[in-house]
């Protein structure tokens, strides 16, 4: 089941309010700890936001008012405006993890579009929606709307989502006016043509999109006069009163808000009378403006009479300036308002299939993975049980930075190499917190003989000197190496100054390879838009054999499993099963068929090309009936030329993030960075080798 629902909508005055109000009634009939979240809320002058506070005092959902959101709209725009995308989404993800640890289901609501830039709006939504892995609800505005614009305005909208890496739940169409709901419904269905796509039409209703006469007040600052027991009257139209009382009376209506300055006695005398009059519309209230308040006289007047029938109230700007401001009021549900909240409520169930929804929401769970979710994900399942990783290269900045990070954030033990004055002084230039962590010089350590000793043992046959290994463990990559073999670490990432081949030929000297693992293999995590794939090998091995390619796929579908990938492994060719002949092709066949005898139970399928391995309907077409074809999770490439070509053309042309190399293969892990590494580059490595000894432990 998901546990979690994102609702947004495209437009301002969406009726979005009343939709959150009848999903969390209908969650609260199942759910007992269901949260509520906004991202983003507007800045309103310090106010609280109005969704949240209607639904924290609507429904007791034992939340603070500080838990439920992330960032106010300006610290969004301002975060974006520096470049700092990333940082705004972490920020978004922390915070509502917080909350969702909390809950079985969290509701959340998008942004209101009440400024500037809608399009900010829009693409904000649903990065925010991909990246907390929420099903969408899209609320569409039909308000005014023909059924052909509402057609072609909801079809947009849904394709638009659609290329957004979001999984839509389904779309409600609000304040819909038109004569037949269920035929919208069905032309609907039929122009997006996705069966599973929820569609509902919820019809216009005045008492929810119209302002009272409380609204007014509130909108703009207004004071109450009279009348304060009747605010909760309903306004449908604004009369700006400036004629003589003979021609103005014309123009009044049911529910109208008569705007007249605070000298017009007349007017206020006439509109109040017509409340007692059968023979004239129900008005809603009086706003006098220009701050004038009524002569002593009319105050007497008024004073003296029992129960007056309407609210008057009292504002401070002219005429003019009231007026062009209640022109762009619009009503809302206001805590509180037990009348609106019920005809809310009222209409969503009349209109909704609520057992449908919940029986949808039920089975769907969002499979979309974007790479923040990912990266979010690595650091999350690393601080589950803390590591201890030793950095060898201390003397790089980016690796001080990162350690900083890593600290901070609690997500292992670290021991840095390095010469401890020389740290701390870079530490302290760049202005980082290294407290927590161990630095260790290899010459001064109390490890360095013990080190020295156990290296002439595992290298004797080598005809190693003690002289020799002297030297050689006062390297740090060694030195660190021995510390992961000594079981004084838990793994070891070195290379954002040293090479591959110095970063991996301590660990095949010191570490070596686990039983049943004739080589050392590599795998690349790309993490697409919407989903994360295993790469390997693209950075170790130039021309595997049949045997090699095997155990290299049965270690890429082992490393795709501990990082919560389902593994369906796709051995890739030039051809598609029997269709090609030739060397390269036979050496992937007899692979794929080794690896099938070693793993009977892994879902693998070879010789396979990239297209009928990703594509679902290639697959389809070149090999039916496959499990794997057209799903496959990891691709094993025959050989190093291809995959690092290959791997490098999907991250530059998907804009994907590719992690790693990952090593696989060795008794304890060790990672390599690339020597043009960031700082985030280093903290997932660092996380993911965290990770791979959690697994060596059983943790995982």
């Amino acid at each position: 089941m998901a546990n979690n629902l994102y609702i947004t909508a495209t437009e301002s005055r969406s009726g979005k309010s009343a939709i959150i109000l009848g999903v969390m009634q209908m969650l609260l009939r199942d759910i007992r700890r269901v949260g509520f979240f906004r991202p983003i809320i507007n800045d309103d002058s310090g106010r609280k936001d109005h969704d949240i506070d209607l639904m924290l005092s609507q429904f007791y959902l034992g939340l603070q008012y500080e838990d439920t959101y992330a960032l106010t709209m300006s610290e969004a725009k301002e975060l974006v405006n520096a470049g700092q995308h990333s940082l705004l989404i972490e920020k978004i993800i922390n915070k509502y993890k917080e909350l969702e640890s909390r809950c079985e289901f969290v509701l959340l609501e998008g942004t209101d579009f009440e400024g500037s830039t809608p399009a900010f709006e829009f693409d904000i939504n649903a990065d925010i929606a991909a990246n907390l892995g929420c099903p969408l609800l899209i609320v569409a505005n039909a308000c005014q709307k023909s059924v052909q614009d509402i057609i072609s305005s909801t079809k947009l909208t849904v394709e638009s989502f659609g290329g957004k890496a979001v999984d839509i739940l389904g779309i409600i169409v609000n304040r819909a006016d038109v004569p037949d709901r269920n035929a919208l419904r069905m032309d609907l269905r039929k122009v997006l043509n996705q069966p599973d796509l929820l569609v509902y039409i919820i019809p216009e209703v005045a008492i929810l999109g119209k302002p009272t006469m409380a609204d007014v007040m509130k909108w703009v600052g207004a004071e109450v006069l009279y009348g304060r027991d009747g605010l909760a009257a309903q306004v449908n139209d604004i009369v700006v009163a400036a004629m003589q009382i003979e021609n103005f009376i014309n123009y009044i209506d049911q529910g109208s808000l008569i705007v007249t300055p605070g000298d017009r006695s007349d007017i206020v005398v006439s509109s109040l009378a017509t409340r007692q009059s059968s023979a004239y519309p129900d008005i809603a209230g009086i706003l006098l403006t220009g701050g004038i308040r009524p002569a002593r006289s009319l105050a007497r007047l008024i004073d003296g009479w029992t129960g007056v029938p309407v609210p008057v109230l009292l504002g401070k700007e002219a005429t003019f300036q009231m007026a062009r401001r209640l022109y762009s009021m619009y009503g809302k549900i206001e805590p509180g308002d037990q009348k609106k909240i019920a005809s809310a409520l009222g209409v969503f169930e009349e209109s909704v299939d609520t057992d449908e929804f919940r029986q949808r929401l039920n089975t769907r769970k969002s499979t979309k993975v974007t790479p923040q979710m990912f990266e979010y994900s690595l650091i999350e399942q690393a601080k589950k049980h803390r590591q201890h990783i030793v950095l060898p290269e201390g003397s790089d900045e980016r690796i001080l930075q990162a350690a900083d990070i890593l600290l901070r954030r609690g997500v292992v033990d670290l021991t840095i190499l390095g010469d401890a004055q020389q740290i701390s002084s870079m530490a302290s230039q760049l202005g980082l917190n290294l407290q927590g962590s161990t630095i260790v010089a290899p010459k001064s350590s109390k490890q360095y003989n013990d080190y020295v000793s156990t290296y002439v043992l595992l290298r004797q046959k080598k005809g190693v000197s003690k002289e020799a290994a002297q030297d050689i463990m006062l390297d740090p990559t060694y030195f660190g190496t021995m510390m992961v073999y000594k079981g004084q670490a838990d793994g070891m990432v070195s290379g954002a100054i040293n090479t591959t081949a110095h970063t991996i030929r301590p660990a095949f000297q010191i570490i070596k390879t686990r039983t049943g693992a004739s080589i050392v293999s590599s795998v690349f995590l790309m993490c697409l838009k919407d989903r994360v794939l295993v790469f390997g090998d693209c950075a170790v091995n130039p021309n595997p054999t049949a045997q090699q390619l095997a155990e290299i796929a049965l270690s890429s579908a082992e490393t795709a499993r501990i990082f919560g990938v389902d593994p369906r492994v796709a051995m890739l060719s030039y051809s598609t099963g029997d269709s090609g002949a030739g060397g390269d092709v036979d050496q992937v066949i007899e692979a794929t068929k080794i690896a099938r005898e070693m793993a009977p139970h892994l879902l693998l399928e070879g010789p396979l090309q990239y297209d009928a391995a990703i594509d679902p309907d290639v697959g389809a077409k070149k090999m039916p009936g496959s499990q794997v074809a057209g799903r496959a999770t990891v691709f094993i490439f025959p050989d190093l030329n291809t995959g690092n070509n290959t791997y490098k053309a999907v991250q530059r042309a998907a804009n994907a993030v590719a992690i790693g190399p990952i090593l696989q293969g060795l008794n304890k892990p060790v990672n390599d960075l690339s020597r043009g590494c960031t700082v985030a580059d280093i903290v997932n490595t660092v996380a993911i080798t965290a990770i791979q000894a959690q697994a060596d432990k059983g943790l995982v």
